[in-house]
């Protein structure tokens, strides 16, 4: 009886939800459904579907409709929708589920359909195939998806859907296709996958799930799964020993997650893999000894893991293996000799382990397009036959042993786009040994013992955007068919036996960025010609024989950032164009015949950093102006004939003796010689004062009648809608919250001297940072530009930012305690930390040197941190948008903050947020060269940058030129060589920065992680340290 009950209820219940109440209306035909979800549709898509008029689909032949005879004369009845890659947009919420719940297949892939799966797609109870696949669907998968109970194929690929995984999949037991990749999914896999025993292709990857992956999932089928895919997520825990039941399965993918344990030996019940990678885990132990029985492999990726022991010999019985990746794990020993001789392998990656030995003379490299071997200890000769493919596009064997010549069959390998024979033994006449590659973009032979001149072959390779040569035996002179490699972005011939003098033909490389000639024997002038190198940031002839005077045209070079022409013979003055260099941070001319007096026009290099004047015959007194170069933290102005006091800057004031002496009679700090008083003075006073009484009455007279003229002629005129802004500027003029505005802003201009510059502390992207002590506390002041005529209207928003950015409460973020909007002056006021800015550290040896690999991990994460709660935390959005070196600001603790917000915007969802160009070359994103749309993408870039500067201890601008795809980077490559290699845990962390630094550097925003997942990935990787896994860490994808 009460089974009975129970059966009546659950029909009511079922009906109320689902079934249409026969009182309020029967249940519309298909064609009305239809067309109701199409006027739901915005006006351009139902312009789409302009074919969907009348009141039978099949008979008018809509588009996408598919129709079918449900039985022998029975009239045609629709059965499917395919709209594909219309562009459609607009929701679900608006489809008549009931009414097609006879439909068999829904296909709305490719379009812009978004909004939530709408619960009610468990009436569809005759759906066989379900895909809305690459949408912009949210919200999470509805549990109602398991009523589904004839479903063969679920689509969901590429949306924004959220939420868990619904336990209620496992009741879809037809199920063939489980296609779930590309979303934000979180938490676990869900047991009831195991009853899905029909099941031949599963794709969860690129989401957000977690914890181990459940042992059920070897009990799907042993007969029928051949696609696994559970790759880019937080999965954790052991590979499961199950899945070698899956006896059918041919590929298997689980990279990019935090796998820990040995590869389980049962895994080679799986004896039908093609494809098994499983790389950027933390996967220790050797390959396993069962392995041997894969014959039809032919991918196997393990790389990035902490793997040990030999390659086995046995994968040279891998008849059918094209690639295999084992780089960034510690294997040891030989190359197996086999290896190669009974396949043609495609791919070979064994970068960055402790393999020793040569490389196997014989093996078959007919089919080879990708050859990586760096950071090994291989020696011998390279392979003759390493170019016989015809197909080789990257050849990297960088930092081994490797000597003698060249292969012949290099000569003629016109497939090349990228090699790396850099920091080997190799020998042979560079002229000779390499030919004309159509392909190539980026070379690399430096640090070897190559000999010869530099080829016009060079010039005729169209591609070519880098060229390194230095450190070897070059010699004559540097043919002038170079200038034909128009596409040069970096140029490195440093330290050789270059003759002759600088080509003219360079002024054809117009896109070249580094200009590395420097430890050579070239001579003459600097050819004019040079000065249209327009997008030069680093320019380096120094140790040369260089004469002439220094030309004016350098400076043309308006975005040279690094300029070294020490140790020549160049002579006459400097040069007073050189301040026209505004970007330049490091300026060496020393040890050349240098004569004159410094020209003050250098006061304008505000972001110099470094000045090298030493060991020339500079005369005169050092300008007092110089004060004005508010970034300068290392001068050297040895060995001059130079007189007088020193600047009242910082960078004087802390300069070693040694960096100012030998000169004629500078006198000052550091200097041993006292500066004399000048005589006179008083008598000076006298006269001065005299001078006052009489010119104050006058300016006093002519101030008054000035004064009353305003009054009479402007006031009246004035524009009304002015006088909200007036207010602001009179009543309150300074802004700031727990403060007594007036009191404090006085104060500040009284400790600051009223902004006298002995006390910059350094400068932003907006102006100086002033370092204010007042009575009770210490000051950030960061001066700001006034702003231009006709900005005033714009005062009140910028005072609603502010605001907005003093609301901020964050351990990684300069506290903004407020602002000030003055006629004489316009700042921002915050808390002031002691550490400096990291670029200053960065550039101190000292600095750089405490900064050790636990304080660089630690930075990256508080920045992470920051920009995560700026992004996602806050009730408005903020971009900061001028992320740098400049402005991330260190405590006395090392903790990192981010400051200057002078170009931040509270990114509205409403607002296109299309600005101009605010950030700082270097670190601003690729796309604003094209577009002036900010998001938050622009600072994920930024950060990328900024962490490959952490760990590089510099800024990373040739490896971002030469590396744009990282393809074949190993992260060895990376660290800062001032420190000792980073150890265990630490390294793990490490490596780990270096690839979530590469996943941020995407050129495609869209390919960009967001802050958030990469603060939440190092949270749980805390967690996981604490629990006592430590060699567990979040890794990109």
């Amino acid at each position: 009886m009460s089974l009975t009950v129970a059966i009546i209820l659950s029909s009511s219940i079922y009906n109320l939800l689902f079934v249409p109440s026969l009182a309020a209306a029967q249940p519309t035909s298909e064609a009305s459904a239809l067309l109701k979800w199409k006027a739901s549709l915005d006006k351009q898509s139902q312009s789409l579907l302009s074919s969907w008029t009348g009141s039978n689909p099949c008979h008018d032949n809509w588009t996408g409709i598919g129709c079918s005879n449900r039985a022998a004369a029975a009239e045609s009845v629709v059965t499917s929708i395919r709209i594909q890659n219309l562009n459609l947009s607009g929701t679900l919420s608006d489809l008549d589920t009931w009414s097609l719940r006879n439909f068999e297949s829904l296909d709305l892939s490719f379009n812009s359909l978004y909004g939530h799966i709408p619960s009610k797609i468990g009436n569809m109870s005759g759906l066989k195939y379900l895909d809305l696949s690459h949408n912009y669907f949210s919200g999470v998968i509805p549990s109602e998806i398991g009523m589904l109970r004839s479903l063969d194929k679920l689509h969901l690929t590429n949306n924004s859907l959220t939420g868990h995984i619904p336990n209620s999949i496992g009741n879809i037991t037809n199920l063939t296709e489980v296609l779930l990749s590309g979303n934000g999914l979180i938490g676990f896999i869900p047991n009831s996958i195991g009853n899905l025993r029909k099941l031949v292709r599963v794709d969860l990857s690129r989401n957000k799930l977690t914890r181990p992956i459940p042992p059920e999932i070897g009990t799907m089928s042993s007969l029928k799964i051949q696609y696994l895919d559970l790759s880019s997520n937080y999965l954790t825990g052991a590979i499961p020993s199950s899945i070698g039941n899956l006896t059918n399965l041919y590929f298997l993918y689980l990279y990019s997650n935090q796998l820990s344990g040995s590869i389980p030996p049962e895994l080679v019940g799986a004896t039908d893999l093609i494809d098994f990678e499983i790389g950027y885990n933390l996967i220790t132990g050797t390959i396993p000894i069962t392995f041997r029985n894969f014959s039809r492999l032919e991918t196997m990726s393990f790389r990035v893991n902490h793997m040990s022991g030999p390659i086995p010999d046995y994968v040279a019985n891998y008849t059918n293996l094209k690639e295999l990746n084992l780089g960034e794990n510690q294997f040891s020993g030989l190359i197996p000799p086999e290896l190669g001789k009974r396949t043609a392998l495609v791919i070979l990656n064994l970068c960055s382990n402790n393999l020793v030995g040569s490389i196997p003379q014989d093996m078959n490299l007919t089919e080879m397009e990708v050859f990586q071997i760096p950071f090994n200890k291989f020696s011998g000769h390279l392979p003759n036959t390493i170019c016989d493919s015809g197909f080789l596009r990257h050849l990297s064997v960088h930092d081994n042993f490797f000597s003698g010549p060249v292969p012949k069959s290099f000569k003629n390998c016109s497939s090349l786009e990228r090699v790396r024979l850099d920091g080997n033994q190799l020998t042979g006449n560079i002229s000779e040994d390499f030919g004309i590659y159509p392909e190539l973009v980026f070379i690399d032979l430096s640090n070897n013992s190559f000999y010869g001149e530099v080829s016009s072959n060079w010039g005729r390779c169209p591609n070519l955007t880098s060229l390194k040569i230095s450190n070897n035996n070059l010699s004559g002179k540097i043919s002038i068919e170079l200038g034909g490699a128009t596409r040069l972005v970096e140029l490195h011939l440093s330290s050789n036996h270059l003759v002759g003098e600088i080509p003219k033909s360079f002024k054809r490389l117009s896109s070249l960025m580094n200009l590395y000639l420097d430890g050579n024997k070239l001579c003459g002038t600097i050819p004019s010609e040079l000065g249209n190198l327009y997008s030069l940031e680093e320019l380096n002839l120094a140790k040369n024989s260089l004469t002439g005077p220094i030309n004016e045209y350098i400076g043309d070079f308006f975005k040279l950032r690094i300029l070294n022409l020490s140790s020549n013979k160049f002579e006459g003055v400097i040069p007073i164009h050189i301040a026209k260099l505004e970007k330049l941070e490091s300026l060496d001319l020393s040890e050349n015949s240098l004569a004159g007096r410094l020209p003050s026009q250098l006061e304008d290099l505000k972001t110099l950093q470094t000045l090298n004047l030493s060991h020339n015959n500079l005369s005169g007194s050092i300008p007092s102006c110089f004060t004005q170069m508010i970034s300068l933290t290392t001068v050297d102005v040895s060995f001059n004939q130079l007189e007088g006091p020193l600047p009242n800057m910082r960078a004087f004031e802390e300069a070693p003796m040694e960096a100012l002496g030998h000169n004629k009679r500078l006198c000052g700090k550091n200097t041993g010689l006292e500066c004399p008083i000048q005589a006179g003075n008083q008598g000076n006073k006298k006269k001065v004062s005299k001078v006052i009484l009489i010119i104050l009455p006058t300016l006093g007279s002519l101030f008054l009648l000035v004064f009353m003229s305003f009054i009479f002629f402007y006031l009246p005129k004035r524009n009304p809608n002015d006088a909200n802004t007036t207010q602001v500027t009179q009543e309150n003029p300074f802004t700031i919250w727990s403060y007594d505005g007036k009191m404090v802003y006085e104060s500040i201009i009284e400790a600051l001297g009223d902004f006298d510059s002995k006390h910059i502390v350094g400068v932003g992207g907006h102006g100086a940072v002033y370092k204010a002590e007042l009575s009770m506390e210490v000051l950030a002041v960061k001066k700001i530009h006034q702003p231009e005529e006709g900005e005033t209207q714009n005062l009140k928003s910028f005072e609603n930012e502010i605001r907005a950015l003093t609301e901020i409460r964050h351990l990684n973020i300069v506290k903004l305690y407020g602002f000030c909007v003055h006629s004489r002056h316009s700042f921002l006021v915050y808390e002031f930390l002691s550490g400096g800015s990291l670029r200053s550290v960065l550039n101190h040896m000292e600095q750089a040197v405490e900064f050790d690999w636990e304080k660089r991990v630690m930075a990256v994460k508080g920045i992470a941190k920051a920009l995560s709660y700026m992004h996602h935390d806050c009730s408005q959005p903020i971009i900061h948008r001028d992320l740098s070196s400049n402005n991330i600001i260190f405590d006395s603790d090392w903790v990192a903050h981010i400051s200057d917000f002078g170009t931040a915007r509270l990114l509205k969802p409403d607002s296109s947020n299309w600005t101009s160009f605010a950030g700082t070359f270097g670190y601003a994103a690729p796309e604003l060269a094209y577009t002036m749309e900010v998001n938050e993408k622009c600072d994920v870039y930024s950060f990328g940058v900024i962490t490959l500067e952490i760990i590089m201890g510099k800024h990373p601008g040739d490896f971002l030129t030469s590396s744009q795809d990282f393809e074949g980077v190993s992260w060895t490559e990376i660290p800062d060589q001032r420190l000792p290699p980073p150890e265990e845990q630490t390294a793990e962390q490490v490596q780990s920065l270096v690839k979530i630094a590469f996943s941020c550097l995407h050129q495609s925003p869209h390919s960009r992680p967001l802050m958030r997942d990469i603060a939440l990935g190092f949270s749980a990787a805390a967690k996981r340290i604490t629990r006592g896994n430590a060699s567990s860490f979040y890794r990109a994808t």
